[in-house]
């Protein structure tokens, strides 16, 4: 008994200094688990494993695996650089289970035959959800910007509580031909060009829904500001939306479109809007509508036009936005 106590002591102490001094190669991987690294120790397919020196020692002379996939790889973003690292750690007999790792998809194995496979749940593997999102009072603030613009150029005084409908002419005490002349003024004015500023955690909650949404705006905006418009998207929100469409409304020439039916010639399951007209029009054509209410502060989405629509929530900031979509993601 002795013996046996003593030669297992001189084991374990000899596969101690053979770890502290081993630089974990291809095979160890590949005899751990893994189906197949290159030179670059990355896996072939997706994903990418950096290696660490172990520093524990069981019975069983196994790796554990413990680490993330990358950015492109899952349809979650990283928040730092060592959160997607993956790390090799002697030993347990399972990949570690708190890990987000996919399974034999991206050239994982079952480590010893023991564990199950680490996924995300089935229903991330859907497709995409096709969402449209309004650009003013959603992605910035239009109204402060314009009531400068009238402020300065009509000694008009106003501000984001007085417009209890969103209809210029009524808050401006003009005539709506009046109204859209003001406006196309503004257009012309570095108040509109620079003087709009991104609603507080829109650009974070877009890069978060990216991974499970297919974002597109879908805008009333005129036609004559299509650049100045596409400009400001790119500045503020890069490469987070696949289309930009305008409904052209209020405009001084062309046709306008209806947001329902540019909603349904996209596919757009959901509207992100902050006007009620648009809300019900969208939810009567069966799109569902996140009315858009940033912090209880727009007076016009209160009328109640849309409390007896089953499709239209109201959200007061976009931690909400993101929480109702990812929530309808899974259903």
């Amino acid at each position: 008994m002795l013996k046996r106590k003593a030669l297992g002591f001189i084991s374990n102490s000899r596969c101690l200094m053979a770890l502290s001094k081993l630089q974990f190669s291809y095979g160890a991987f590949y005899r751990c688990g893994l189906r197949e690294l290159d030179d670059s120790s990355r896996i072939k397919g997706t994903g990418s494993v950096e290696c660490s020196r172990g520093s524990a020692l069981n019975s069983f002379n196994c790796l554990r695996l413990k680490g993330s996939l990358g950015q492109s790889d899952v349809p979650f973003r990283s928040q730092d650089d060592e959160s997607s690292r993956a790390h090799a750690m002697a030993p347990l007999r399972r990949i570690f289970r708190d890990s987000r790792v996919l399974g034999n998809e991206v050239g994982t194995q079952y480590v010893n035959g023991f564990g199950k496979p680490l996924r995300y749940p089935q229903q991330w593997k859907r497709e995409k959800i096709a969402v449209a999102v309004d650009v003013d009072e959603v992605l910035g603030s239009f109204i402060p910007a314009l009531n400068k613009f009238v402020a300065d150029r009509y000694s008009s005084y106003h501000t984001v509580s007085d417009y209890y409908i969103y209809e210029f002419f009524r808050i401006w005490n003009c005539t709506r031909a009046e109204a859209e002349i003001r406006v196309h003024e503004f257009f012309q004015t570095q108040y509109f060009t620079s003087g709009i500023h991104p609603i507080p955690g829109a650009h974070t909650a877009l890069c978060n829904l990216s991974a499970f949404c297919n974002l597109s705006v879908v805008t009333s905006r005129q036609n004559v500001i299509k650049d100045q418009t596409c400009d400001w998207i790119e500045r503020h929100y890069p490469g987070l939306f696949k289309e930009i469409h305008f409904g052209n409304h209020f405009a001084l020439d062309g046709k306008s479109r209806p947001k329902s039916e540019i909603c349904r010639s996209i596919g757009a399951k959901v509207l992100i809007d902050d006007n009620p007209r648009y809300a019900v029009e969208c939810a009567e054509a069966g799109i569902r509508v996140l009315l858009f209410d940033y912090h209880n502060s727009y007076p016009w989405c209160k009328d109640g036009s849309v409390d007896s629509y089953s499709l239209v929530t109201k959200v007061h900031n976009w931690e909400e936005v993101e929480q109702h979509l990812i929530s309808w993601s899974i259903v």
